[in-house]
């Protein structure tokens, strides 16, 4: 047997100078899992260890300055390194130590000047937060949250307005641009501003970031997410823009699908993206498994007058492009019923819409399909398990919000009453495909035998 050829592949290089965080949701963990979501191979120096989990730190071990040195020199001679990223640096002579490598560097930097705990507990002497300074200087970006931001610059961050003053404070202190995020300024939704130096019109650009809040107290490694997310993104050569944009949403959706494991709160899922997209063709083969069961069972009388739609989310969907849906629908022939195009991801239907709005609710609901209504399908819904549970007429968000908050659980089948421009239907939906292939079956057995 002959041996194979070798293939292999040069994704860009970016490092991260971090302590690690031995439960695995923040620091250089977070970290390199972060990069390489982002198709970036991680390297790292180890500012300091410490002993921790999900309830709090128990120990830290900050590591001599030369073999910090030493180790961010490792990686820089051997490897064609695009972008840093900082996070945990303990000491003033950690900070000045990395201060100087940043300094020798050819690649942007990205320093998360981690002060402040989730506790709201202050990390470093006041000294050690002077030493940042010198750090700003050489950086692309800092990436304070908003109590970092207060004692960077002795400022009340308590809005965006005071966000964005603070922003242009770290940025007269030498950095290329802040990011000062918004998760702990009050509001239903974050806000985090992107103030950017123009030095060519001595002025300064702000951009804001929003997205609704998530309602969880696990946001542990959030911000080491965040910031090696960008982090990543400029070594890909993106701008600095594109970096932030990207990388907000990212974490965005690694806090919404965080990772439930210990006695505290939990941390981000670093991974939520990439199993999203790897969870897509298997949510395809379900649908379309789906679809030909349905039409070989031909349940023809639940197809309304304008066809069925059958739709999949992946676990992490979170948005109707990413649903994968019945390009063209069911619809009834001579036969029995057909789908006029195949299965894809995007289709854009009010059935994916409907779906994303009732994730909002019960996230486990992955599948659904749209079902004619009228009185026989009424009655024969009570012939299913779980709840039935009718919405208001309205829009269909609207309707779907108002029906799913007559139950704590999630329901079997949603009846939408439509309105002015669409007809009433049900919407049959289930957290995987088999349930919601024998539902709609079971519904069209209690038809039939009616």
């Amino acid at each position: 047997m002959t041996t194979r050829q070798h293939a292999p592949v040069s994704p860009p290089v970016a490092l991260t100078i971090a302590g690690s965080d031995s439960g695995g949701g923040a620091g250089i963990q977070a970290d390199v899992k972060t990069m390489e979501a982002h198709d970036v191979f991680g390297t790292s120096a180890i500012t300091a260890t410490t002993a921790q989990n999900t309830t709090g730190v128990e120990d830290i071990n900050v590591l001599p300055t030369d073999h910090i040195a030493a180790q961010i020199d490792a990686v820089v001679d051997d490897f064609a390194v695009e972008a840093i990223k900082t996070g945990m640096l303990a000491t003033e002579a950690v900070i000045e130590t990395v201060a100087d490598a940043l300094a020798d560097a050819d690649a942007p930097a990205v320093v998360d000047p981690v002060m402040v705990a989730a506790t709201g507990d202050r990390l470093l002497s006041e000294a050690a937060e002077a030493a940042y300074e010198a750090a700003f200087a050489h950086a692309r970006l800092v990436t304070p949250n908003a109590d970092e931001a207060e004692l960077l610059t002795d400022r009340t961050v308590d809005s965006t307005a005071a966000a964005e003053a603070a922003g242009r404070d770290i940025v007269a202190m030498g950095a290329d641009a802040a990011l000062v995020k918004g998760g702990h300024i009050d509001g239903d939704e974050v806000v985090d501003t992107l103030v950017i130096d123009e030095t060519a019109t001595d002025a300064t650009h702000t951009e804001q970031f929003t997205h609704p809040r998530i309602d969880t107290d696990a946001t542990h490694g959030s911000g080491c997410t965040l910031s090696s997310a960008i982090a990543a993104r400029l070594a890909s050569g993106e701008s600095l823009t594109e970096a932030v944009a990207g990388g907000v949403a990212f974490m965005e959706r690694a806090v919404r699908y965080g990772i439930d494991v210990g006695d505290g709160p939990g941390a981000v899922n670093h991974l939520a993206e990439t199993r999203d997209r790897a969870d897509r063709e298997a949510t395809a083969a379900a649908v379309e498994r789906i679809v030909a069961r349905l039409v070989g069972g031909n349940v023809e009388t639940l197809v309304p007058p304008t066809g069925m739609d059958i739709v999949g989310a992946t676990r992490y969907a979170e948005t109707p492009d990413e649903v994968v849906g019945v390009d063209g629908r069911l619809s009834p022939t001579r036969t029995g019923i057909r789908h006029n195009a195949g299965v894809r991801s995007g289709v854009g239907s009010d059935l994916a819409h409907r779906l994303i709005d009732a994730r909002e609710t019960f996230p486990t609901l992955r599948f659904a399909c749209n079902a004619r209504f009228d009185d026989a399908v009424e009655q024969a819904l009570d012939t299913l398990d779980d709840p039935v549970v009718h919405g208001e007429a309205g829009p269909p968000s609207e309707t779907i919000a108002t029906a799913l908050d007559a139950t704590d659980t999630p329901p079997a089948a949603i009846v939408d009453p439509g309105g002015e421009s669409r007809p009433s239907e049900v919407v049959l939906t289930a957290a995987d495909a088999r349930t919601l292939r024998e539902r709609t079956l079971a519904l069209h057995e209690a038809l039939i035998t009616e």
